[in-house]
């Protein structure tokens, strides 16, 4: 159903509604049109119908058969007992007689274990660090490249990277011939032989 559609169907049914009412009804239909319009008419499973305040968005009138919770009903001032907001629910009821029935919605049941996607940012970025000893990835995205470059910088500051480890010196002693020595019961030794089939001596 087109949004034309319904509010030339609205108009059309407030203008024969117009007609018949008591003329004392004075602006009462036009507030009525504002109401359908909205969308604040809401029927209850119980029969009776919900309708909004025009003037407070937060209120709701309720009407059960041909009586309404408003000051203007239950003051007696509106004419034949027509507030707007029973006017209103006659109007709505009108043009869903009028309007072809909305096509019913089918819904599909979704697999509750497959994961939700997740909107692409049009910026984002991943970076790698090291959080009470464990490497973790974290994955920054934003819709604005330099609050994305401000938050990276925040988080980069809050978790620095960890100085390089310093080498530790190596204290094999080494043999001035075949370099690094090994170590046994008497002490270090050269595991190389001399060409004469002897063991160096490390000298």
């Amino acid at each position: 159903m087109g949004t034309s559609t319904f509010r030339q169907t609205v108009a059309e049914v407030a203008a024969r509604a117009k007609e018949r009412l008591p003329q004392e009804t004075n602006g009462r239909v036009e507030s009525a049109v504002k109401l359908v319009l909205g969308h604040d008419i809401e029927p209850q499973e119980d029969g009776s119908i919900l309708v909004g305040s025009s003037s407070d968005p937060l209120k709701q009138y309720r009407l059960e058969g041909h009586t309404c919770e408003c000051q203007d009903f239950t003051r007696g001032q509106a004419p034949g007992g027509w507030c707007q907001h029973r006017i209103a629910a006659g109007i709505q009821k009108r043009v869903q007689e009028l309007l072809p029935p909305l096509p019913e919605v089918v819904e599909v049941p979704c697999d509750p274990k497959a994961p939700a996607p997740l909107p692409e940012a049009p910026a984002s970025v991943n970076v790698r660090l090291t959080i009470s000893g464990r490497e973790v990835q974290w994955t920054l995205r934003d819709s604005d490249e330099a609050r994305l470059a401000e938050r990276l910088a925040a988080l980069l500051e809050r978790y620095p990277a960890s100085p390089p480890a310093t080498p530790v010196a190596d204290t094999t002693p080494q043999c001035p011939q075949h370099g690094a020595m090994r170590t046994g019961k008497r002490g270090w030794f050269c595991p190389r032989k001399l060409d004469d089939g002897s063991w160096c001596k490390g000298k």
